[in-house]
């Protein structure tokens, strides 16, 4: 299995920054965080990050980073070091 690169704070890419921030906060959570707490606290981070862009970007976590991020129920997002 390949392992998808990770995404960096500092990229020039929004989206990348949005997942950096989720891996960030994922990594201090190590029971999860919902999807709504995940996008409060992206968007309250960095209030130029769009609330469209954060949704999306965090709604497609679990299939763009398979071999680090899971939803063990519904809503419910953590990093698979901690299953």
């Amino acid at each position: 299995m390949v392992e998808t690169p990770k995404p960096s704070l500092k990229s020039s890419k929004v989206t990348e920054r949005i997942r950096a921030k989720a891996f960030e906060l994922l990594e201090k959570h190590p029971e999860g965080l919902q999807w709504s707490e995940l996008l409060s606290k992206i968007t309250a981070s960095d209030p130029s990050f769009h609330p469209k862009t954060v949704n999306g970007s965090i709604w497609k976590l679990v299939e763009k980073y398979p071999d680090r991020v899971y939803k063990p129920s519904k809503g419910l997002f953590r990093l698979l070091k901690y299953r």
